[in-house]
């Protein structure tokens, strides 16, 4: 048998294998397409679709909509929802929300291409400039806003288009969170998040200040003395260790960093990429790592996770896709040292796992998996200075119904809650949900008032 090439290495493949390993996912559905998905719809009462979606858009009117040729009709119907409809469109996982519970998966188990019809309506609103909102007369009111991610833009957008003056501080050099840092490469080509921050900020009155880390450039309690009202939404900036020996060596690396990176890269033959790559997790972000490391080149990916093929948080779809990829993803392995040779990774030591009476344990049985990079995707962690007093809960700060905090005239939304399901969508509609709330609290000419204890 050929023994491989170790080492970590760019430039694997020719330019034009990194052109069609990166291209889009799902391209957008033509003209002729979306009239032919759209005619599938029931355009049911009391949609279960529409319950299913966390933004609650009404998911038969704006299929409706592209069914009647009105795409443009239909872009507002979802933007009035969520105004990030364009990147949800390409991220969210449909499958296992709206398109799970479309009534056409009874008859024909195949539903209703959701996801598609709604990246094709929102697109083509993008794509002409067609800008729906007008600000409302100022109201002399000056909200800050903690994050530039799916959280804090959705609130920012709704909050100016009340009048409301929005500042918005963010630590990275650009805007988009997580739609812009942390989403495999091949659902958002052609600089996708950054066309559909523009289109958010060109409704007027949003200020973006780039470079500005809480905690470090300014604290809660600062923003609070400046400002009629907070909104956080920070997201997760901490990665979880492993805790085993050899975590530290070169060649293991956060899969998080190794997404942003290649997110980033200017030309995909830059980012050097290991012959066997071992990552170690069993959600969207294993699966988004694994693959681009495939994609890049690399001939042996193995996706290690310590629980079941049940237990694994990334949808059916995604693990199939990294499957179709020649992907190998293995169970009921649970890492347990990392070894080396020549100071560099070289292998990684597993454990068997299985549950006893609901709890996880190994067997005492171990293997060893060629690897020369290793990718560590075992979930992210809340990490923030400057909050001050703010109850956490479990974590991640403490929030009400509304996104209220425990510190008066500050609200939450997004991965940073407890509660939150780290999902671009349910950020969405929380930052969404809390600029209704400083809304109405602002005009109302009340003192914002702290709603958990």
């Amino acid at each position: 048998m050929e023994r491989l090439e170790t080492g970590i290495h760019s430039g694997r493949l020719s330019g034009a294998e990194y052109e069609t390993n990166f291209s889009d996912l799902h391209p957008r559905l033509d003209n002729h397409e979306a009239l032919v998905a759209a005619d599938r719809c029931y355009f049911c009462y009391d949609a279960p679709c529409m319950t299913a979606c966390p933004t609650s858009i009404d998911i038969p009117l704006f299929i409706r909509q592209i069914a009647t040729g009105n795409p443009i009709g239909s872009a507002k119907t979802i933007f009035d929802q969520n105004i990030l409809g364009g990147m949800c469109a390409r991220v969210c996982p449909t499958e296992e929300l709206c398109e799970q519970a479309c009534v056409r998966n009874t008859a024909e188990e195949k539903p209703v291409e959701i996801g598609r019809l709604q990246r094709y309506a929102t697109d083509m609103a993008i794509q002409a400039d067609r800008q729906f909102y007008e600000r409302a007369a100022s109201t002399g009111k000056r909200i800050a806003i903690i994050g530039a991610g799916p959280a804090g833009l959705a609130a920012a957008h709704r909050i100016a288009v009340k009048g409301h003056d929005v500042v918005i501080y963010d630590s990275r050099s650009k805007s988009g969170g997580l739609n812009e840092y942390g989403i495999a490469t091949y659902k958002t080509v052609d600089g996708f998040a950054q066309k559909e921050v523009d289109y958010v900020l060109s409704v007027g009155g949003i200020e973006v200040r780039h470079g500005q880390q809480l905690g470090h450039d300014f604290s809660l309690a600062d923003l609070q003395s400046q400002y009629d009202a907070v909104f956080l939404g920070i997201g997760l900036a901490g990665v979880n260790a492993l805790r085993v020996d050899g975590e530290n060596l070169p060649g293991v690396e956060d899969a998080v960093d190794f997404i942003a990176g290649l997110r980033q890269a200017a030309n995909k033959a830059d980012v050097a990429i290991g012959r066997r790559v071992v990552v170690l997790g069993g959600g969207m972000t294993a699966i988004d790592a694994a693959v681009q490391a495939k994609l890049l080149g690399a001939e042996e990916v193995t996706i290690c996770y310590r629980r079941g093929k049940e237990h694994m948080n990334a949808s059916e779809f995604e693990q199939d896709l990294a499957t179709s990829k020649g992907v190998i993803i293995r169970h009921w392995l649970a890492p347990k040292s990392i070894l080396s040779q020549d100071g560099k990774v070289a292998a990684i030591e597993v454990e068997y796992t299985r549950l006893v009476d609901g709890r996880l344990v190994t067997t005492g049985e171990t293997g060893v998996i060629a690897a020369d990079q290793i990718f560590k995707a075992i979930g992210q962690t809340f990490e923030a200075s400057g909050l001050g007093s703010l109850r956490m809960e479990s974590g991640r700060i403490a929030i009400d119904g509304e996104g209220r905090t425990s510190l008066d005239g500050v609200w939450a939304g997004g991965d940073c809650v407890f509660g939150g399901d780290d999902l671009t969508v349910s950020a969405v509609a929380h930052g969404r949900d809390a600029a209704e709330s400083i809304n109405r609290v602002l005009a109302a000419g009340a003192q914002p008032a702290a709603a958990v204890a």
